[in-house]
């Protein structure tokens, strides 16, 4: 029993430690001494943002981590030079400096990409862009999550410079034929969203800064990423175009592809989906507001969804594209999808029928399925999470006003989606992991919740932060916290930890 309260009054000691939350932990949570001994900690890699292709939000089916010992879980914090609002991925037991290493990766918002190790927190490299200088502590940054290459040696990352760097796991020193540009104006063209990587090429999709000034277009960028060249673009606006445009060319401006979860890449097809924001709208070359699906080389849009108040929505500031289409699971043979927005609602769309029809693109509004509150009715500028649990299918959505978790149910010609629990706290891009609901409040807490029934395992005090999200691997919760809004040039790491690793 000395360990035991050893272990609690440990993990109470962190409250101090972030923005005036104080930990609240369900007993159940909580191990005992011999409990905490026999934990074995599985390890693997979690190489991308929301761990798939597909963007499931959904990770490993072991982490070491339970409902038994999560409880348990204790807090380090790295100092970082710059702010992650982003995500981290992580690798497995890499050679780094000569040794075998568990590396995080990630980047910051001038586009720093570090690689840590998770163990110590110790910083093992670091790649610095060489422009750094003339836009560190400026507006112009990037929000993206790197990917690391299937090979697990190389780790593709963003800079506000519009580039796209591959790094050698091993230093962090930049590949040969890199980086690669997907922008003619990175000073009005953002790289906000996570990059993808689809069979040969690296996925990546620009938006605009905040405030919105013109001019710049959403594209859809694919590299190959053995040659390191531009392969494909598709571009939101002036869409009869396909290469990179220089924004003041085209006489349209905005359509920006920026959500947490884009490019998604559908599984089975490899098509690419992702949604755009404010902008036009003509169904022939202007694409604002809408769900768009491209072939999988990137090249062609075969189908849209706009919806009917497309025309309000880019009058308003309420874009469509503030989150990219989450897919579920086959359900009656219908492959179905739930896109967000920062008009408060969940619309259920069919993949095979964007539009309500099986025609390809055009200027058609409408024909969703389903059309639900999301949570509190807020604006959701987050990725959800789509888990299949013993015949059912969830989906996990977190906003400013909380964490809503709803189940698909209905008729292969009737499919709807339904409130099966409401959370008041609220979160960011929630993720799936060992069977464990892990939800950061920006506010400053890390949330964990039995996902199935709703029930908050623990609430432990975090950085606050904005679009910064969790990963859970080998026996921690990987957290960078802050706001890229701040333009600092320091940040933080929050790792969780049991206590003995």
């Amino acid at each position: 029993m000395k360990r035991l309260a050893i272990l609690t009054a440990g993990l109470l000691a962190v409250a101090g430690c972030g923005g005036g939350h104080t930990a609240t932990i369900d007993p159940t949570a909580v191990p005992t001494a011999a409990s905490l001994a026999k934990t074995k900690i599985p390890t693997g890699d979690w190489m991308r943002f929301d761990f798939d292709a597909q963007r499931s939000g959904v990770g490993p089916p072991a982490t070491g981590l339970t409902a038994h010992n999560v409880g348990a879980l204790r807090l380090r914090k790295v100092k970082l030079p710059g702010t992650v609002d982003s995500s981290a991925i992580e690798l497995h037991a890499v050679t780094i400096g000569g040794r075998v290493h568990d590396a995080v990766f990630m980047t910051t918002t001038y586009g720093r990409t570090l690689a840590i190790d998770p163990g110590s927190g110790r910083i093992l490299w670091e790649f610095t862009p060489r422009d750094i200088k003339s836009y560190e502590g400026s507006a112009q940054i990037t929000t993206a999550t790197p990917i690391a290459d299937p090979d697990r040696t190389s780790i593709y990352a963003a800079s506000p410079d519009g580039l796209i760097h591959k790094l050698s796991v091993s230093d962090g020193r930049e590949e040969a034929g890199w980086p690669v540009s997907v922008t003619r104006d990175a000073t009005h063209e953002k790289i906000a969203s996570p990059l993808n990587i689809s069979g040969g090429s690296v996925v990546v999709v620009t938006g605009g800064y905040i405030g919105d000034a013109p001019p710049y277009q959403g594209h859809v960028v694919m590299i190959d990423r053995s040659a390191g060249r531009i392969t494909a673009v598709w571009n939101s606006l002036c869409s009869d175009r396909h290469g990179l445009i220089v924004p003041r060319t085209c006489s349209a401006s905005d359509a920006a592809i920026w959500g947490r979860n884009a490019a998604v890449i559908e599984p089975g097809t490899g098509r690419i989906l992702v949604a755009t924001g404010n902008a036009p709208f003509n169904g022939s070359t202007d694409w604002g507001d809408s769900v768009l699906e491209l072939n999988p080389d990137g090249s062609q849009l075969l189908h849209n969804w706009t919806p009917t108040n497309q025309a309000q929505l880019n009058s308003s500031d309420a874009d469509l594209g503030s989150t990219a289409p989450a897919i579920l699971p086959s359900f009656h043979g219908r492959r179905l999808a739930v896109q967000g927005g920062k008009a408060g609602v969940l619309d259920l769309l069919d993949l095979d029928r964007l539009n309500g029809t099986t025609g390809g693109p055009s200027g058609r509004l409408g024909g969703q399925i389903q059309e639900l509150q999301s949570p509190g009715g807020d604006q959701v500028f987050t990725a959800p999470a789509v888990w299949a649990h013993s015949g059912r299918t969830w989906v996990f959505v977190g906003d400013g006003a909380g964490t809503w978790a709803y189940v698909l149910g209905g008729s292969g010609a009737h499919p709807r989606l339904s409130v099966a629990w409401r959370s008041r706290s609220g979160g960011t891009s929630p993720v799936i992991a060992d069977g464990l609901l892990y939800v950061y409040d920006p506010g400053g807490a890390l949330d964990v919740y039995l996902p199935a029934k709703g029930r908050r395992l623990v609430s432990l005090p975090a950085g606050s932060g904005h679009w910064n999200s969790p990963i859970v691997i080998g026996g921690r919760v990987i957290l960078p916290v802050g706001n890229a809004n701040d333009h600092a040039t320091s940040g933080t790491l929050d790792i969780f930890h049991l206590p003995r690793h």
